[in-house]
């Protein structure tokens, strides 16, 4: 496992990233002075991304049925735990863009290759808010789990016909 995103987790049959970028911002407010430079004030910590990377083949990775998956995910609209394979907890993540392209096509249209990449926000304030969220996504899950279930389901009779 590389890293899992709710239920979803990154692995080379699904969808194996080659490139994880992170990045944090911090707000700083600036006041402009007479006849100086401007001062500033520290505001706090401010957006909190990661953008997954990769390339898929899928004769050989995943394919569309993970891609599927994760856009199935976003359209949740809900905030998901982002764990790395080594185990520390990232925090709750949403799923803010996916993107995709697809090359190399065989006879039939379907892509040989598809770059994706997708772009997760850090929505949860701290750990221990987190640790909240998932004890109330852990009661709802098996709900939300039938129904995406029966989404994926649909939407694969929609590719097979």
């Amino acid at each position: 496992m590389m890293l899992a995103l709710g239920m979803f987790v990154f692995e080379l049959r699904t969808l194996p990233y080659q490139s994880m970028q992170h990045s944090k911002d911090y707000r700083w407010a600036s006041n402009d002075r007479v006849g100086k430079p401007p001062a500033y004030q520290f505001l706090g910590e401010g957006e909190t991304s990661i953008q997954l990377a990769g390339t898929l083949y899928p004769a050989i990775t995943g394919g569309h049925i993970s891609l599927l998956a994760v856009e199935l995910m976003a359209d949740e609209g809900r905030a998901w735990p982002l764990i790395e394979g080594t185990g520390k907890i990232l925090g709750m993540y949403i799923i803010d863009k996916v993107s995709t392209t697809h090359a190399e096509f065989f006879n039939d249209g379907a892509a040989r290759k598809i770059d994706f990449t997708l772009s997760l926000k850090r929505v949860d304030e701290s750990l221990t808010a987190m640790f909240g969220d998932l004890n109330k996504q852990a009661s709802e899950l098996l709900g939300s789990a039938g129904n995406l279930t029966d989404k994926l389901q649909g939407a694969l009779g929609g590719l097979t016909t």
